[in-house]
C-alpha cells in the first residue's frame, strides 16, 4: 500500500489553488459559480464511472503506487481526487482563456 499517486494527485491540485489565488482565475473570480461546476463536473464524472463500472468497463486493479482505499466496488479514492483535479484544471484553463481573450480584444 502506497500513497504515492496520492500525493501527486494532492501537490498537483494545491498546485491549481496557487494558480487560482494568483491570478484569481475560478474561484477567486466567481466563487459561488466556480463551486457549483466543480460539483456538477465532478458529479457527472463519478455517473460516468458508475454506469463504466457497472457495465464491466473500468475495473479496479491494485497498484503499487495507490492506497488500495475503495470508496465503492471498482472506485478508489484516487480516481475521486482525479476527477477533482480534472474538473478543477478544465475551470481554470477555461477561465484563463477567457481571461486572454478579455485582454487580447482591450488591445
Amino acid at each position: 500500500m502506497s500513497g504515492v499517486y496520492v500525493a501527486c494527485l494532492l501537490v498537483s491540485t494545491a498546485c491549481l489553488i496557487l494558480l487560482d489565488a494568483r491570478f484569481a482565475l475560478a474561484f477567486g473570480r466567481r466563487p459561488a459559480a466556480t463551486s457549483i461546476a466543480l460539483f456538477l463536473g465532478v458529479a457527472f464524472f463519478m455517473a460516468w464511472d458508475a454506469v463504466g463500472i457497472g457495465l464491466g468497463v473500468f475495473r479496479h486493479v491494485d497498484s503499487r503506487w495507490a492506497t488500495g482505499v475503495l470508496l465503492a466496488p471498482e472506485f478508489p479514492l484516487e480516481e475521486l481526487l482525479f476527477l477533482v483535479f480534472l474538473t478543477y484544471l478544465t475551470l481554470i484553463l477555461l477561465s484563463g482563456w477567457q481571461r486572454w481573450r478579455e485582454r487580447r480584444r482591450q488591445q
